[in-house]
């Protein structure tokens, strides 16, 4: 399909903006709409690119603006490892933005800008509120860890060809798009690598791009989904600075849990805790004894590895990695009095877990340890639905909430 026909089909759904979600209501059919969940994760989800062309220049704007970026850049404080510069037509090297001590000229980084280098923010969510909302809304749903790159790209000097920040790669994420000003011309080639594993990074050389295959640009408030192992490459094509928010999906395979699985059952299992054999390195050695040990070990595995520990170990590990959320807590009053009116925090995941007799709630940042007779007031106060103090039944509510709200599980609804 040409760019104008994909243009003509997708803009008359998006007059359809109005049928599309917020994110606050739900982040995935945020960015796929008007396509639903079912579709996206049945055909789109790790097997083929789906472009979302809007025609609503405003749909990020609550999520980051140019304005937002050139504040950030020139009143943080930029040390290593908060940006980047990238050039695929000159080289850029670390040490020529970054000090000694390890801070960002910002004279160098708007030099460098100046000169058609892209700027990069990586993980930028972690600075910008409504942006680390965004993500969490989406972990909520698709239950793996999202980081984000923030690329500036300068618009093209006249008479020349776009500026372009990267040669055709792959990435080892799937990555979601979001185009926040300006525009974007984008190619995309064959697959390179199926799902690559995390470890497995674009080598220039060793992988080569392919006929492309689909040719498209990307305006204000469009969105790109891009799997894993797909070459592609972009260049800013308009007249203004191109902005746009890539959101990268850091997921767990079958592998992790088939190997974490296998972890388990070695803790019951010598079989599994011996040693390689003695000389196993040698040119020379006899591999025919260990080739018997490994099938018995193998019979194990289909017989002894079990899903479900596993998996839970997994889960609860994604969920004690989030980050907390104690907005407005520090500003808040103290005090808890009879009639405030609490509520669990949107996107806050958590599980509870016995323990010998105490409860452990398991949520973003660690665990928290409750005796057994909280159970009833952590349904009440976890169930998303308003309560106050008087609503807990437990001998000490005041506390409770102190505890939930300190941890991030909990905002504070206006009286």
């Amino acid at each position: 399909m040409t760019e104008a026909a994909l243009r003509a089909k997708q803009v008359e759904t998006a007059e359809g903006n109005a049928s599309s979600p917020r994110w606050e209501e739900d982040a995935l059919g945020f960015l796929i709409a008007p396509i639903g969940k079912e579709e996206f994760l049945e055909n789109y989800y790790e097997r083929k690119p789906l472009i979302n062309i809007r025609n609503a220049p405003d749909r990020y704007a609550d999520l980051l603006t140019l304005d937002m970026l050139d504040h950030f850049i020139n009143s943080a404080d930029l040390r290593e490892g908060m940006i980047d510069l990238t050039n695929h037509k000159n080289r850029i090297e670390r040490d020529d933005y970054i000090n000694e001590d390890g801070r960002i000229s910002r004279a160098t980084v708007a030099e460098e800008y100046l000169r058609g280098s892209t700027i990069i923010l990586p993980q930028f969510h972690d600075s910008m509120f409504n942006l680390g909302e965004f993500c969490r809304a989406l972990e909520e749903v698709l239950t793996c860890h999202m980081q984000t790159n923030i690329y500036l790209t300068p618009q093209p000097e006249e008479d020349s060809t776009g500026n372009q920040g990267f040669p055709p790669h792959y990435d080892n994420h799937d990555v979601f798009v979001m185009q926040l000003s300006g525009s974007k011309a984008w190619r995309i080639y064959g697959t390179a690598v199926e799902t690559p594993f995390r470890g497995e990074q674009f080598e220039l050389g060793r992988h080569e791009a392919g006929e492309v295959t689909q040719s498209f640009t990307l305006n204000a408030g469009d969105c790109l989904y891009l799997p894993r192992g797909i070459m592609h490459d972009a260049e800013n094509v308009g007249a203004a600075p191109s902005l746009h928010i890539t959101v990268g999906l850091i997921t767990k395979t079958w592998a992790d849990l088939l190997l974490e699985s296998i972890s388990e059952l070695a803790l019951t299992s010598p079989d599994f805790r011996r040693s390689l054999p003695a000389g196993f390195a040698n040119r020379d050695f006899d591999r025919e004894k260990a080739r018997g040990h490994f099938a018995k070990l193998v019979r194990q595995i289909a017989d002894g590895a079990g899903m479900d520990s596993a998996f839970d170990l997994l889960a609860d590990n994604f969920i004690r990695g989030r980050r907390p959320n104690v907005s407005g807590v520090i500003s808040a009053s103290a005090v808890t009095r009879a009639d405030d009116r609490y509520r669990r925090r949107r996107f806050v995941p958590w599980n509870v877990a016995d323990d010998e007799g105490k409860l452990i709630l398991i949520g973003p940042g660690g665990d928290l340890e409750f005796d057994a007779e909280a159970g009833d007031a952590l349904d009440v106060a976890l169930s998303g639905a308003p309560f106050t103090a008087a609503d807990l039944p437990n001998g000490n509510p005041a506390e409770l909430i102190r505890i939930l709200w300190a941890a991030g599980y909990l905002e504070r609804l206006d009286s």
